[in-house]
Order: structure tokens, then sequence, then C-alpha cells
């Protein structure tokens, strides 16, 4: 850890830092020296090149209306943090898939049927409790009450987890080094005028690796952009205020188009004409074209008649590996929360619990996650054989699983959708290696 003093004396120990600009090199040090730095003889001097960023900041946090005083206090002590996930640095992979559980963990692990039964208890007894809460949520709001219990047991299991880090810290990170830096960048100065408006405090301002804070998860934007004051008191808290957190989920996603009343999704059967390879949002049709292709509810339940004419895709998390869904458009608004199928079906198979659904009818097998890199190979070998991959990302998503299909089908292999060890392999082999 860095020594913190203040003082002019800190200047002194200043040196040039090999090829920065001598622009930078002034304007780094008199940051070092207003930030407080100073090093002991055991320490080295701090990452020049990062505080030449911090100092690039400052005009455009100036611009946002940030003081020079909340600025240097924000960045007081403050180094990069590079243990976070989704940095680019040497020898750790870009793809943003270290540390994030929606990438990295197999399905059947990430919605555990343990986990949900213990969240869909406590969020039924907090749906009893804050239930005047929950009945403004749906009269100003428009989007269902278990919906937004859920995300908030998905994000802080109702409050329990506490986030470690001190958000600018990490936000000046991900800006720095991370894979998305101007979207970081942006997200920063946001979180320095929370600072400045008086919103949070740096001994309060404490977020996810990622920069998402309070009971809901908001990144910095998002407190300007979609808070709500349900409980009517002056000020929008998202970290102390259950009413401001379920009232400003449900706000943010009302602007992303949520349909009150309208399922996230069914579990479903396939008929003889429709397999996994049907996957994804290209391939939506409405309800009852599905019904016409033999696809069933796996309740044995009919689709409600209001429900038919609605848009769906076919969503398999798995493969043909465990439950398979049809989804409709406020399944696409909870993946705009979380930009994650594993994440949108957490909370939408969540939220059915609380208002007193089951357990999916299929069961899963133990799936194995290949590892990033590999999924990746998966990924482009498809590609480099014609198939329309859009990202190489080592991410299992809709349109992968989808490719992997279209793939199955042409080799008469059968259709499960997943990428196996199997399925490397064989792509391996028909490419000669």
């Amino acid at each position: 850890m860095w020594a913190i003093g203040m003082g002019r004396a800190c200047c002194a120990q200043w040196g040039p830092p090999g090829r920065l600009s001598a622009i930078l090199v002034l304007a780094a040090s008199a940051l070092w020296c207003a930030l407080g730095w100073q090093t002991t003889p055991a320490q080295s001097a701090p990452d020049p090149q990062f505080l030449g960023f911090v100092e690039g900041v400052w005009p455009e946090a100036q611009a946002a209306g940030v003081s020079r005083p909340t600025f240097e206090r924000a960045f007081r002590g403050v180094e990069p943090d590079l243990t976070l996930p989704d940095l680019v640095l040497p020898g750790r992979p870009g793809d943003g898939s270290q540390g994030q559980a929606e990438f990295t963990r197999p399905p059947q692990d990430y919605v555990a049927r343990g986990q949900m039964i213990q969240l869909a208890s406590q969020g039924q007894a907090l749906k009893a409790r804050h239930a005047a809460t929950l009945v403004e949520v749906e009269r100003q709001l428009g989007v269902d009450g278990p919906v937004v219990l859920a995300i908030w047991g998905r994000e802080t299991a109702y409050g329990a987890h506490r986030s470690p880090h001190y958000a600018i810290r990490v936000l000046a990170t991900q800006a720095y080094t991370g894979r998305r830096k101007e979207l970081f960048r942006t997200e920063l100065i946001a979180g320095l005028r929370l600072l400045q408006d008086g919103t949070l405090t740096v001994e309060t301002m404490r977020s996810s690796w990622a920069g998402a804070m309070g009971l809901t998860q908001f990144m910095p934007t998002e407190f300007y952009n979609a808070g709500h004051d349900l409980d009517r008191d002056g000020r929008i808290d998202l970290f102390n205020s259950i009413p401001d957190a379920l009232g400003s989920a449900a706000k943010q996603l009302q602007q992303k188009g949520w349909t009150k009343g309208l399922p996230w999704g069914f579990e479903v059967r396939m008929g003889p004409s429709a397999d996994c390879a049907h996957e994804g949002p290209v391939n939506a049709r409405s309800l009852a074209d599905w019904v016409k292709l033999g696809v069933v509810r796996a309740d044995g339940l009919a689709f409600a008649p209001e429900h038919l004419t609605h848009q769906a895709y076919m969503m398999s998390p798995g493969g043909s590996f465990g439950p398979q869904f049809l989804v409709t458009n406020n399944f696409k608004v909870l993946r705009a929360y979380n930009t994650s199928d594993l994440y949108a079906l957490f909370v939408g198979h969540l939220a059915d619990r609380i208002a007193g659904s089951g357990d999916f009818r299929a069961p899963w097998a133990q799936i194995k996650q290949l590892a990033p890199k590999d999924i990746g190979e998966v990924q482009q070998r498809l590609k480099d054989r014609g198939f329309a991959m859009d990202k190489i990302d080592g991410k299992i998503g809709s349109n992968t699983r989808w490719q992997i299909g279209l793939y199955q089908r042409t080799t008469g292999v059968p259709v499960d959708c997943w990428p196996t060890d199997r399925l490397l392999a064989d792509l391996r082999r028909v490419a000669g290696r």
C-alpha cells in the first residue's frame, strides 16, 4: 500500500517517467502531490501512466460540473486494481469472461435448485412484507412485483451481499486498462458527479468489480437515467431505501420495454419439427406458429389465447442437455438489464417461483463448460467453415448454440447445440488438424 501524506515535500521525489511527454510529467506530478502521494524508500513510485490518465479525465469531469476538490478527494490514494476481471493485461485473456459466473459456470450450476429454493422462500416473505411498495411499483411503472424482487435477490441476495470495492477505483481501473474503456470512462465521470452532488460519499461508494452499486446494482449513469424516488422523501437512495431500489429497477425495465403481465417465457417440449437448432432471436415467430410446429408447454397447459400473437424465440441455455424455453420480449428486457441468457433465465425463473411456480420440468444433465479459449476455437472453426459466427468471444450465447446446431444438422450427427470436447475434436479433424 502507498503511504499517504500531504505537503509539497513529495514533489521533490518525482522523477522523469521515461517516455512520457514533458507536459504529462508536469500534470501527473502536480496530481501526485495534490492527491497526497508519498513513498518510502521501500516503495516504488505510483504508476505515472495511470496518474497521467487520471489527470486526463479532469477536463471531462470539470465540464460535467465536478469541482477540483471533489476530484482530488475522489482519487486520493487511488491506484489501479489489477486484480479485477475484464482487464487487458499481459498474460490475461481479454474476452471479459474471467470471474463472471454467467460465462464460466455451466447452466445447471448457475441456476442451482437449492439456491433457487432459498431465494424464492425469502422472496415470498419479502413480497408480503413489502406488499404496499410492490403495489406502487406496478401502479406507477407497470412492472410485475415478483420480477423486481427477483432482480434484488439475484443482484445482492436481498441486500445480504455487500459490494467490497471503492467504485471510483474500479471505474478508473476499467477505464484505464479494461476491455471497454470508453464505456467505463463515461461511468467514471458519472461516478464523480454522484460525489459532487452529495448522492454518495467516498466512504459509501461501494461497488461490484464492474462498478455497479446499491441493492439492485446500478451503474453510475443509471442513477441519473433510471433512479426513482418511490418513497417520496426527496432523494434517491439505492443503498438503504428498498422502495427506491425496487422502483428504480422497475423504471429501468420500463424504459427497456417491459410489458406488464406478459410471461418472460415458457418451458417447452419440442415437437417433431423443431429442435434446438431453431435457437435465437433471428428465428422468432408467434407463439401460434410455434404451436403449429408441435412445440408444447412443458407443464401440459395450453398457451393463453392473448399470448398467441406475441413473438417468441427458442432459448436452450444448455442445448438439448436441459430445459428449453420459448422466450418473449420481456426476456429480452431482462437480458438488457444484464447481458446474459443465464442471468435473464435466473431472474425470470426466480420471479416465477416467488409468484408460486415450481421447478423446471426437464432435468439438467451434468453439462461440462469448456474453457473460454476452447469455446472461442469452436466459434472460429465454425466461422472458417462458413457458419455465421458474429463474435469470437469465448462465450456461449444463442448464436453460438444455433450455429452449432446447424453444423450438426449438416454433418448428420445428433443435434445438441452445445460446445463439447467431441464437437471441438470433430471440427479439428475435418480441418485436418
